[in-house]
């Protein structure tokens, strides 16, 4: 579902991944260890906590003058790189071009068994639902810009006025831009090992279908007819003010995306601490798995009505 398995030799599979994003903040080196913590969160959903290599795929910029696009490529690559060796693998190869934006990703492999990973189907009633990143990145990213821009107060204004006016608001959005680059440039390699020992029965990671919509391809890899219920939404501080203004981004209707996010994890109920104790990050239970009451209903996944909204 997040990977491509494709079998290789005798009891041998290659699990691969890929992606790349244009430039989300204003850092380039955060940018590369943010789009390197996202191309491997693809393995960590599956369970699978190392990487025996990555390619990088690289877009240098032409609309840049000549210096500026050589210091942040190199910039770029510096922060991908770190991120790569801080998740104990290393970048062997990769293609790279000009572009007028700039662009940053990669792809990520691994050869394992069928034992060594945790397939994303296997999710059964009774299971309780974690998630290991809050949600709002993309609220943040795309009000810090609005501030770049001047736009902020026209574009937001329930949030700058529930911080008193636009000095409070500048300084409550360098807070949540703050915690907003963390979260998306934290690997979710813990979140895998803690998969593994908590026995988790599926995962995904939370990315550019947002919550909702991550949970309900989860739901539709099931075996068994589950539904997927999300009765809590755990997001950034302030984000719910600014979506307020912005309804076309989906927060709190699970449809926002989300960049390098976390991990949505089904375990059993008595696994929940092992989960937690495992993994070096918060945690948090936002949902549950329930039968089917018919065969006529379809593998799905819901928020609940007046879910619980928790801000970090």
């Amino acid at each position: 579902m997040d990977c491509s398995i494709v079998k290789v030799r005798d009891d041998l599979l290659l699990v691969s991944t890929t992606d790349f994003f244009y430039p989300l903040v204003d850092d380039p080196e955060l940018q590369g260890r943010i789009a390197c913590a996202n191309v491997l969160s693809d393995l960590y959903s599956m369970g699978i906590s190392e990487c025996d290599t990555m390619l990088m795929i690289l877009g240098a910029s032409t609309d840049m003058e000549k210096s500026v696009r050589i210091r942040a490529t190199e910039l770029v690559m510096k922060g991908f790189n770190a991120t790569a060796n801080e998740a104990g693998t290393t970048v062997t190869g990769g293609q790279s071009v000009l572009n007028p934006w700039p662009i940053i990703g990669g792809v990520a492999s691994y050869v394992c068994r069928e034992e060594d990973m945790i397939r994303p189907e296997n999710a059964i009633a009774g299971d309780v639902l974690l998630l290991t990143k809050p949600l709002g990145t993309q609220l943040a990213v795309n009000a810090a810009e609005w501030a770049r821009k001047g736009e902020l107060e026209t574009r937001a204004a329930s949030f700058v006025a529930a911080c008193g006016g636009l000095d409070g608001a500048h300084e409550a959005l360098r807070v949540l831009m703050s915690k907003a680059s963390e979260c998306m440039a934290r690997l979710n390699r813990a979140g895998a090992r803690a998969m593994r020992a908590a026995s988790a029965h599926a995962a995904t990671d939370v990315t550019g279908f947002g919550l909702l919509g991550h949970a309900r391809n989860l739901a539709h890899a099931q075996r068994e007819r589950v539904r997927l219920v999300i009765d809590t939404l755990v997001v950034l501080e302030h984000t719910p003010l600014i979506a307020a203004d912005a309804p076309y981004f989906k927060l709190l209707e699970g449809f926002s995306a989300e960049t390098s996010g976390g991990l949505l994890v089904a375990v059993a109920k008595e696994n929940v601490e092992a989960f937690r104790k495992e993994c070096d990050g918060p945690v948090w239970v936002v949902g549950h798995v329930e039968a089917l009451s018919s065969d006529e209903e379809e593998r799905d996944a819901v928020i609940s009505t007046d879910p619980t909204v928790v801000q970090v």
